[in-house]
């Protein structure tokens, strides 16, 4: 439930976290477009996706920021007072579910995409993990808008079933797929589902506080802090470790391109450390021919 007031502690801690993911999301999107160029044309659709999903979830906490400050406003000097829900406003928790409706489907997506699988597991892959995410965020949101704990019992006991396929998708069907990745690709794939799956497991924990007798101001406040983190881990964070890994795939596949990107000193740089002659010169320099000669 949202609460009626607010301290002004409460209320900055949330404004700040708002705030902090839509600078994340946002750099991290420009970040991705601008770094297209490092990997190969491959690897460059998981790169775009990758920026869209940021791009979306800056659009989306844009709306979550200006909605929370409409919806809490106080009459204190400075606002150094509590702050009270504004009468005609209301804080609307459904933008969030309306992001994850399009970036978490997105996510897997980066993922399968940077592989680089056979056109026909990829599609399979695509097929399972796509209705899934989806499935799983729409069986949700009834539950979150409900007030009463049976119904947001069940909701959240049937958005858990596509979860779990998702899990065993991740890390039973893709593991299948894995023979053929860079030896060091493989660790960045395990970094990305335990990411995914410890950033994931943050939205039922919050879902599930109510249902725990959990409730008030500072709940609510440790439920969007939460959402925040956990929104940061899930996008930018694990887009960057896609970038990383549509690097190393691309400096495995093409060595004449991770010579270009690396920038391999040249023969004739003369940075590079030379060995000294063993032999010494006479004094005054080397003799001429005609010296020699004579």
């Amino acid at each position: 439930m949202i609460p009626d007031a607010l301290t002004q502690g409460q209320f900055d801690t949330v404004y700040n976290f708002l705030s902090l993911v839509i600078a994340a999301q946002l750099f991290t999107a420009i970040f991705l477009i601008l770094a297209l160029q490092r990997v190969l044309p491959r690897y460059r659709q998981a790169l775009i996706i990758a920026a869209v999903v940021c791009g979306i979830a800056a659009y989306h906490y844009f709306r979550i920021f200006d909605s929370f400050k409409a919806a809490f406003v106080t009459d204190a000097v400075g606002g150094r007072g509590d702050y009270v829900q504004a009468a005609g406003a209301s804080f609307n928790e459904g933008y969030r579910y309306v992001d994850w409706l399009l970036t978490v489907p997105l996510l897997l997506v980066e993922l399968i995409a940077v592989l680089a699988l056979a056109a026909a597991v990829q599609k399979k892959l695509l097929w399972q993990l796509i209705p899934a995410a989806t499935l799983m965020i729409l069986l949700g949101y009834p539950g979150e808008i409900s007030t009463d704990d049976g119904t947001r019992l069940l909701w959240g006991v049937l958005s858990t079933i596509p979860f779990l396929f998702i899990l065993y998708v991740l890390f039973v069907e893709l593991t299948k797929s894995l023979d053929r990745q860079p030896p060091g690709a493989k660790h960045l794939i395990s970094q990305l589902r335990i990411l995914l799956v410890v950033s994931w497991l943050v939205y039922p924990v919050a879902y599930a506080l109510p249902l725990l007798g959990i409730s008030g101001p500072d709940a609510w406040v440790l439920k969007q802090v939460g959402y925040s983190l956990a929104d940061i881990a899930a996008k930018a964070v694990y887009a960057l470790i896609i970038y990383r890994l549509a690097k190393l795939k691309s400096y495995a596949d093409d060595p004449a391109f991770a010579a270009i990107e690396r920038g391999p000193v040249d023969e004739g740089d003369d940075l590079r450390p030379r060995r000294r002659s063993t032999t010494a010169e006479p004094v005054g320099g080397p003799r001429r021919a005609t010296d020699e000669a004579a």
